[in-house]
């Protein structure tokens, strides 16, 4: 009994996990995938469970993209407002499904909308946490230009998580789309610069300057693995490290 609680000890007391959009659509071309969102959701749960810590960004690629709209023609700061909403019903959906998973769960908005969530607040947030709830930070920064990596590395940094996770399609960082390049290198650890000088499409340059500066590791692993998110908790399978040059 011991010995099976010391392997269940999360490795990490407070974290943030990123989820992109495009994560949720499962197998469908847009939207959300309920089946995958539950997944998500129970994987979550299972981490709860080891008494960390945990808040939560998602994109909203799988409904709509500030920088795809801007490319369409419309104003990029119009588009980015469009894509922080896109996030907020992502967020919602996940509130629900890991509600029905028991778990206590508060949305806060860095955009104000009292009807359906908290608003922003640094202070407020951390008591959530250390009350057993999961955070779930909507609107990214609350600012046109800047990606919901960003604001995950910028949430990460003010509730002074231990590290931020990754949730990707793929098992850790390529020199290449692994999905479209045969042979693509997988890398088990980075520094910050390897990421910048490498131009390596993991996170944005703003998202790994502000995790440099703050020494605020990263880890990049597969959200779609069962059982993934927890693994990593523990140290266990397949992920890419992304820290301070030794």
């Amino acid at each position: 009994m011991i010995d099976h609680e010391l392997k269940n000890q999360p490795r990490y007391r407070r974290v943030l996990l990123k989820i992109s959009g495009e994560a949720l659509m499962g197998r469908r071309d847009y939207g959300l995938d309920t089946e995958t969102v539950a997944a998500i959701a129970h994987d979550v749960a299972d981490v709860v469970a080891m008494r960390a810590e945990v808040c939560l960004v998602i994109g909203g690629g799988n409904i709509f993209r500030g920088i795809s709209g801007a490319a369409d023609g419309m104003d990029r700061a119009q588009a980015d407002y469009i894509g922080m909403l896109a996030t907020v019903m992502n967020a919602l959906a996940m509130q629900s499904a890991l509600e029905q998973c028991g778990v206590p769960t508060r949305v806060q908005s860095a955009i104000p909308m009292a009807a359906v969530c908290e608003p922003y607040i640094r202070r407020r947030a951390e008591r959530h946490m250390e009350k057993g709830r999961v955070v779930i930070f909507a609107a990214g920064t609350g600012n046109p230009f800047f990606t919901t990596d960003t604001a995950a590395a910028l949430r990460a940094t003010e509730m002074k998580c231990d590290v931020l996770l990754k949730g990707t399609q793929v098992d850790g960082v390529y020199s290449a789309d692994p999905r479209k390049v045969a042979g693509a290198e997988r890398y088990q650890e980075l520094s910050y610069l390897d990421v910048l000088s490498r131009d390596l499409s993991v996170m944005d340059a703003a998202a790994i300057s502000i995790a440099r500066e703050n020494a605020l590791p990263i880890i990049v692993f597969n959200i779609r693995a069962p059982g993934a998110f927890a693994a990593v908790m523990r140290g266990e399978g397949k992920f890419t490290r992304i820290v301070e040059q030794r």
